[in-house]
């Protein structure tokens, strides 16, 4: 057993590097071990579904650093290795093998994984989760052999792997149990214009179903059943049907969890010297008053970058607004702030909401701009969070109006 007090990072993602980094940038000179339970070095998960799915962008491009970062900041990367247990109480965490590794400040970077769809056929050749950079590897080899796609579930993976199913030339069929795409997410108003969009490029959409059944021949997928008893044919099937935060080793820890590893503002757990960032992360947010959980790649680096200050003894109140990107056929998009579910009054548009150039905001029961969607159109966003930091009642019909910059608007 190690009894090194250095600091360790469990989870060699996005965050996990990106922490390190920080702490180093901070002048935290003691050991410093990433590990991860991948084979490869961390990478950015984004063009997963994206531009590394449609092969447009080589494995290269993934990774946070270069492979020579590690050894040159004196950052152990322990790749391949899975942590098996955390004890808070003896500062220290076991690994498959056997051995156990002391650490004076840890931090938890272990991210989400998919959930899993419980239907018969679900272990059929031909159903493909996309997290890691091999099973985006998977499915891109998948679509140019396939004929027919069917996607479970009409979220961000859901929908950016059906447009790169479709920019391969695949017939492709989504399967959504909501009435429309993304509508938790964006509600009813905006989730109108993702499933124009992908209804515009042939995408099969079907709303309000359920899947009794992945069937299959000869152990491997030939089609869907719905629980109607309709049965839509598949050669692959890529099942998006969300993520949840792997608190594993917290839970058995007896760290508090909550739809993730609960932090304060600081990023610190319920344990002594032990943090969390990224996705597996539902930290208490000043400005929302209330504890969220974000799965995107800005906050794996940012909140990320927060949590090495604060294992370096700094005070820290990670309040950024949440922000997350897409790009799907001809359509960009980024999106600033936080909606719960149902969570806003209304919903006003300023540009061209058919020819999907537009920005909408989400507004409360007030008037208080909550969230903004920049659609194909650009350098707007940082004006979009000025406003909901803003946090002053804004009238729709300034807000509706192209010829009022947003930056007077921000300013009352």
């Amino acid at each position: 057993m190690s009894t090194d007090n250095g600091y360790v990072i469990v989870g060699a993602s996005l965050a996990g590097a990106n922490a390190a980094q920080a702490l180093r940038a901070e002048g935290y000179s003691g050991s410093l071990t990433l590990i991860g339970a991948e084979q490869d070095r961390p990478y950015e998960r984004p063009p997963l579904s994206k531009d590394f799915l449609m092969g447009k962008t080589g494995r290269d491009k993934l990774f946070v650093h270069p492979a020579e970062w590690y050894g040159e900041h004196d950052v152990e990367l322990r790749l391949g290795t899975t942590v098996t247990a955390l004890d808070p109480g003896a500062h220290q965490i076991s690994l498959a093998g056997g051995e156990r590794l002391g650490y004076g400040r840890l931090l938890l970077a272990t991210g989400a994984a998919p959930r899993r769809i419980d239907v018969p056929g679900a272990d059929l050749d031909g159903v493909y989760y996309l997290r890691t950079v091999g099973d985006s590897e998977r499915i891109r080899a998948a679509f140019a052999q396939a004929g027919r796609v069917v996607v479970i579930g009409a979220g961000w993976i859901g929908l950016e792997a059906a447009a790169a199913a479709r920019e391969a030339g695949r017939a492709v069929t989504v399967l959504e149990t909501a009435e429309l795409p993304l509508l938790r997410v964006l509600g009813r108003e905006v989730a109108e214009v993702f499933a124009g969009l992908h209804a515009e490029h042939g995408v099969d959409l079907r709303f309000g179903v359920q899947v009794a059944e992945i069937t299959g021949a000869g152990g491997s997928v030939a089609g869907v059943r719905l629980a109607d008893g309709a049965v839509v044919p598949a050669d692959v099937v890529v099942v998006g049907i969300g993520a949840g935060p792997s608190t594993g080793l917290a839970e058995a820890a007896g760290i508090a969890t909550d739809n993730g590893v609960v932090t304060d503002a600081g990023l610190r757990t319920s344990a002594p010297d032990v943090f969390a960032a990224g996705d597996v992360a539902s930290a208490f947010h000043p400005r929302f008053g209330r504890h969220i959980r974000v799965e995107h790649w800005d906050n794996a680096i940012n909140q990320a970058k927060a949590a090495g200050l604060a294992m370096t003894g700094q005070e820290v109140s990670y309040d950024r607004l949440p922000y997350f990107f897409t790009d799907q056929y001809d359509l960009g998009m980024e999106y600033v702030g936080h909606v719960a579910p149902g969570g806003y009054q209304r919903v006003v548009f300023r540009g061209d909401v058919p020819g999907r150039e537009f920005i909408a905001f989400w507004l409360d029961e007030d008037g208080r701009v909550l969230a903004g969607m920049n659609v194909n159109i650009w350098d707007v966003n940082e004006a979009i969070g000025e406003l909901i930091r803003a946090g002053r009642p804004v009238s729709p019909e300034a807000l509706a109006d192209p010829a009022a910059a947003l930056e007077s608007l921000a300013g009352g």
